[in-house]
């Protein structure tokens, strides 16, 4: 299976979902996004298959958000875009894409939804 993680090594999170994938026998391609981030479609693409708002894979905690005056709820999604864009860290992580969906794994076990159901489960 086709598993590919948008990961930040320094999220707790991410490295459980990670573990998850890894410990579902598949070996993910790892994506970094802080070093590599995502080409505008790609996100625009990613969140579009998560079926969700843009503002719903906005992170908020130890990123620029507030000082961006994000919560701007009249903020369009062309402007929350390239907020991401300018500031790749405001992208909640981890997401996750498989030929099951894409996802925003938090809480981690989300992922989970996205797997092959394990072997003698």
């Amino acid at each position: 299976m086709c598993v590919t993680i948008y990961h930040n090594p320094a999220c707790g999170t991410s490295r459980t979902v990670l573990g998850l994938i890894r410990d579902a026998g598949i070996a993910p391609t790892i994506i970094e996004y802080l070093k590599t981030p995502p080409s505008r479609d790609e996100l625009a693409g990613l969140i579009a298959r998560m079926g969700v708002p843009v503002r719903d894979v906005l992170r908020r905690r130890g990123t620029p958000h507030d000082e961006l005056g994000l919560d701007d709820a009249g903020l369009s999604d062309d402007r929350l875009l390239d907020a991401i864009m300018a500031h790749p860290i405001l992208i909640n992580r981890p997401i996750v894409v498989t030929p099951l969906g894409v996802r925003l794994c938090r809480p981690a076990e989300r992922v989970l939804d996205i797997l092959p159901p394990r072997q003698g489960a």
